[in-house]
């Protein structure tokens, strides 16, 4: 196949991009760099003979302009992300978020297969309201709880691009799946996420080790996982058109539980220091993943030990710039 990747040089779209490659696929990354240029891993898929980066703004729309068509799956998966990200900055989030969902609505052509990107957080106010069951499935009702808080900007850009997505597909001819990411996290994630910012803190020798949200619940789904759910929505006829959760439910942990096993894989003995979740986080997230088993069988096959311990590997070595 022929991939285009709109976003691919972020956290997701890089391992999605070395698993398609080493499928034998010819994939294109369209990204523009905000995380960052100086990068061993996308040096890595530079020199790969089946892979194209090409940097660009996907909030212009010169850049769409100048996009050919004719791929066999798109993915966009293009967004502001993370909590601390959304929260110093929640216009930025909608602005930009907006504007890459909107733009690629308008550029998709009929027959086209695309994947957009969404997030577990468009239902977390139904949650946090009690108004909505944990394991959470997708026919929940969605809320927002306080449209001027700014965690919940990231919410409200993705809601929107659910139903752009949804509604343009029925009415331009192109197939379009939506898939809602509950808690994904592995290796070059960035340093604005619960496990690797654990990971860092604890390779510092923090101590007292701070834990905010210690009491919260979470299921974390590691990123190959959440790579082969969508591979496989892509793949099914039937997904297309839907809402579909993409997580692992096998191992709901305890965030003061997560913090002592990135201490022991780190080999530190540290006091925990609770300390209050971050504002507008629920207490509990779980993805009820029925729909996405009926659709294509997946089963998570990463547990929470293994993959922490792959991500602190990785963390070991990383320097942010």
């Amino acid at each position: 196949m022929n991939v285009l990747l709109l976003g691919g040089a972020g956290f997701i779209g890089l391992h999605l991009a070395r698993r398609l490659l080493a499928d034998g696929h010819s994939v294109t990354i369209v990204d523009d760099f905000s995380r960052g240029r100086d990068d061993k891993d996308l040096d890595s898929l530079r020199a790969h003979a089946g892979a194209s980066i090409l940097s660009a703004d996907l909030t212009s729309p010169a850049t769409w302009d100048s996009l050919q068509h004719g791929w066999d799956q798109i993915y966009v998966l293009a967004a502001v992300v993370g909590v601390r990200n959304v929260s110093n900055d929640p216009w930025r989030t909608v602005r930009v978020n907006t504007l890459v969902a909107m733009h690629a609505l308008d550029w998709l052509a009929p027959g086209d297969k695309v994947f957009f990107s969404s997030t577990s957080e468009v239902y977390a106010g139904g949650v946090d309201a009690g108004v909505v069951a944990v394991p959470t499935a997708e026919d929940a009702p969605v809320m927002v709880r306080d449209v001027s808080e700014p965690r919940f900007a990231y919410a409200i850009s993705k809601l929107l691009g659910e139903a752009g997505f949804l509604h343009a597909s029925q009415a331009r001819g192109f197939s379009a799946v939506v898939g809602r990411f509950h808690n994904v996290y592995g290796p070059r994630m960035g340093a604005d996420h619960v496990i690797p910012e654990m990971a860092m803190r604890s390779l510092a020798g923090e101590d007292p080790f701070r834990v905010w949200g210690a009491d919260q619940y979470r299921a974390f789904c590691h990123v190959d996982d959440a790579v082969e759910a969508m591979l496989r929505l892509m793949a099914s006829p039937e997904a297309f058109g839907q809402v579909v959760h993409i997580g692992d439910d096998s191992q709901e942990t305890n965030i003061a539980d997560l913090a002592k096993l990135v201490l022991r894989l780190t080999d530190r003995d540290a006091v925990l220091d609770p300390a209050p979740a971050p504002a507008g986080s629920v207490a509990r997230r779980c993805p009820d993943l029925t729909l996405l088993r009926s659709l294509t069988g997946y089963q998570p096959a990463v547990d929470l030990e293994e993959g922490v311990r792959r991500t602190i590997a990785w963390y070991r070595d990383w320097q942010p710039r």
